[in-house]
């Protein structure tokens, strides 16, 4: 492959994605059930991005930086669980090069994005609950725009870092990745060269892009917890703890899987656990998005009620 400098490759070569299992019967099974999945995860964030645009009552930062969430889930999930579909359905299981570096690449973008998005979202609480009477201040329209364009520019650059230094190596064959999508680990062991310099970098990156914004995500609690145990009333205590548990729930879901795949030793690597682990912070943690935030939270629940409301009463 002529790509990234790649040798002892022609520009058409394929990786074979091995996925779950080989068997027709298990498949099928599988691709009935993610197949439901991927569908209600699109419909479940789509209808979280639908009622924050409908509905006036939903626009103010903490909404909009959902809304941008649960479009990087829906994306999030595009990028890996229809590839994987085909695949079940078909037992050739090929992706090209290019096909596996725009994967690659699309992928980190949107996992570096929701990373960074979590630590914005908790940053967005803390103003709320901490410093009420400053709120529309500190996170008006523009800095709210101000940190998602950041956002997305430290996504791009992780991204390409990431990617570039996976796939600059030299590969041989066999071609066969044991994973469902082209995820730098498990490309890694196709590389027919040291990779030290790469895992050292990798967890460098990780160092930057994970325990950074989780370490902020971690400090806006404390402080929100401090300030919420001096509120005197304890419905008050309630709604505030309620309305930062869904948070919570999702951070703990996405970070834990993730800094277990980025953050370990080369020598760790487990196929069939990484496989699990990617499940969980790509497809189910999309999945229970919209579940988490709209069964945990009034408003939504009351804008989806108005604009039923409205569309029945609509001549």
């Amino acid at each position: 492959m002529q790509s990234f400098g790649k040798e002892n490759h022609t520009s058409g070569s394929e990786f074979i994605l091995l996925g779950f299992s080989s068997e027709s019967q298990v498949r099928m099974a599988l691709f009935t059930f993610f197949l439901l999945l991927y569908l209600t995860t699109l419909v479940g964030n789509g209808l979280i991005i639908t009622l924050i645009y409908l509905d006036s009552h939903l626009h103010t930062p903490m909404y909009f930086f959902l809304s941008v969430l649960s479009l990087v889930d829906m994306s999030y999930v595009t990028t890996t669980v229809p590839q994987m579909l085909v695949n079940m359905l078909y037992p050739r299981r090929t992706i090209s090069w290019d096909a596996c570096v725009a994967q690659m690449f699309i992928f980190l973008v949107l996992g570096i994005a929701e990373c960074i998005l979590y630590a914005i979202m908790a940053y967005d609480r803390y103003v709320a609950i901490c410093f009420p009477l400053h709120y529309s201040l500190l996170m008006s329209h523009i800095i709210c725009i101000k940190m998602v364009t950041v956002c997305w520019s430290v996504s791009l650059t992780g991204a390409l870092i990431y990617t570039v230094l996976t796939m600059h190596l030299p590969y041989c064959g066999p071609y066969k990745i044991n994973h469902f999508f082209c995820e730098v680990p498990a490309v890694l062991k196709l590389a027919c060269a040291d990779t030290f310099l790469n895992d050292q970098l990798n967890f460098m990156l990780g160092f930057i892009l994970l325990l950074i914004p989780l370490s902020l995500i971690l400090a806006s609690y404390v402080r929100i917890f401090a300030s919420i145990l001096r509120i005197p009333s304890s419905q008050g205590r309630l709604k505030s703890f309620s309305t930062c548990a869904s948070h919570i729930t999702v951070v703990i879901m996405f970070y834990g899987p993730a800094m277990i795949m980025y953050m370990r030793p080369s020598s760790w690597y487990n196929p069939e656990q990484d496989k699990k682990l990617a499940l969980f912070y790509n497809v189910i943690s999309a999945f229970l998005n919209p579940i988490i935030y709209s069964l945990r939270n009034k408003d939504v629940k009351g804008a989806f009620l108005r604009v039923l409301g409205n569309r029945g009463t609509a001549p």
